[in-house]
């Protein structure tokens, strides 16, 4: 294909999804992955399209009490890519929605080979193009040259912070005799957890080992970077006090030992990692400690003696833009209107959450190519308040990475009884999400 009308550069989950939105309106893809082409990140392990590179989980799929959950049910809603493939990889996760990572890439890679108005071209893009339409959805590992072309264009300190990666363990590793199987804090009647139980004794030995371990070293760039909150290493939550790790990812509150019949004092929960159950992920572990030190430590948690792990933690540096300042509403620069963003570069954080902004820079390019007005869904729906929140009603000067969260609605009009504030929103968004498809004739494919 020699005369695209779009170009995407980069193929994670936002350029996926946003060149999976154009091919189904009719308009021929560009789509530029380095990987595969000889250059690799930090952090990806393969050259597979969408590739997840942190947990395999997309968190809760409860659309009636969780702002992700609505955000799935909106993706679903516009025949998201990243969904279609989801359902496909999915693996156990109780009320949370997790896949197997290899199989989603693989699904996702499969799709839009198939899609005939798709090109997917293994090469690295050192400069944004001066001219035709173009998203930039390199993610928060973009390399050196492009961050310093986007650096050039926009005229803004680029701001950026650390991502932490947790180890995965092989399941024939743990032993069943100590850990058990439960609901993620005893939550539903699914066994979709494996829990490593630690009294108080092990729990302060395993406390003190994390801030005595070793870390990665930092260079002299990456010294002032801070971390995102949704992904702190397990040794930096540790530092912030004794109890910080209980009463946060080793919290123990209602998960009964059947093999005491008592709450432990701290418990280590893993997630199934693959729809296989052989690996298994370990809930809220992301660190920066070296390999050696890791494995030593990891191996003192109850259940975990003899782990034999498929992946060890790792650090990266992540980076992303000053979209509040730098893009318009439809996710253009400003000071190059050709140009979009989308993703994690654009400061939304989550799987889910560049998928989103992915697809709706595909309508809107796609929308922009047909000559179509067309305006972002309102803030009230999940598409809308993620929007809204990355192109101008976030705080530029203190603009940090964000998940998806009802704070970032609107809150309801007139009187609503606390205890039904979610039900309303939820209610409110979905009316709203008709009424926008409707006005702008924006189907699942069209």
């Amino acid at each position: 294909m020699s005369n695209h009308q779009v170009h995407i550069i980069g193929g994670g989950l936002a350029g996926s999804e946003a060149a999976w939105q154009l091919a189904k309106r009719g308009v021929q893809v560009r789509l530029s992955e380095m990987r595969g082409g000889g250059d690799m990140t930090p952090a990806h392990q393969t050259d597979g399209l969408a590739e997840m590179v942190c947990s395999n989980s997309f968190r809760s799929d409860d659309a009636d009490n969780n702002a992700v959950g609505l955000l799935h049910q909106e993706l679903r809603k516009l025949d998201s890519l990243v969904m279609r493939a989801a359902e496909v990889a999915k693996v156990p996760a109780g009320s949370a929605l997790a896949v197997d990572r290899d199989v989603f890439s693989g699904e996702v890679t499969r799709l839009l080979s198939e899609q005939p108005n798709v090109e997917i071209v293994r090469e690295r893009v050192d400069k944004l193009p001066t001219d035709g339409l173009t998203i930039v959805a390199t993610g928060p590992l973009t390399a050196q040259s492009l961050a310093q072309s986007v650096l050039a264009a926009t005229g803004q300190d680029s701001l950026a912070f650390f991502d932490a990666i947790a180890p995965i363990v092989y399941h024939d590793s743990i032993d069943l005799d100590v850990a058990w199987y439960a609901s993620r804090w005893d939550k539903g009647d699914s066994k979709d957890y494996i829990n490593c139980p630690m009294d108080k004794d092990q729990y302060l030995a395993f406390h003190q080992g994390l801030l005595d371990a070793p870390k990665a070293e930092f260079k002299e760039w990456e010294t002032d970077t801070p971390y995102f909150e949704g992904c702190m290493p397990i040794e930096v939550m540790a530092e912030r006090g004794l109890d910080t790790l209980r009463f946060g990812p080793m919290k123990p509150v209602g998960l009964d030992n059947p093999k005491t019949g008592r709450w432990p004092h701290a418990v280590v929960q893993l997630r199934q990692d693959n729809k296989q159950g052989t690996l298994w992920n370990m809930v809220g572990f992301q660190t920066k400690m070296k390999h050696g030190a890791q494995v030593e430590l990891f191996r003192t948690i109850p259940g975990l003696e003899k782990a034999e792990f498929a992946r060890l933690g790792g650090l990266h540096r992540n980076t992303f833009i000053r979209s509040p300042i730098l893009l318009d509403r439809q996710l253009r620069l400003k000071s190059a209107p050709h140009i979009r963003f989308a993703g994690q570069i654009t400061g939304c954080e989550g799987y889910v959450e560049s998928a989103a902004v992915g697809l709706m820079a595909g309508i809107m390019a796609a929308s922009e190519l047909a000559g179509r007005a067309f305006s972002p869904p309102p803030a009230t729906t999940a598409f809308g308040a993620l929007l809204h929140h990355i192109t101008g009603d976030a705080e530029a000067d203190s603009y940090q990475p964000m998940n998806i969260n009802f704070g970032l609605f609107p809150p309801p009009e007139g009187k609503v009884h606390k205890k039904e504030r979610k039900a309303f929103m939820t209610n409110r968004a979905r009316s709203d999400l008709e009424r926008w498809m409707d006005k702008f004739k924006v189907s699942s494919g069209s």
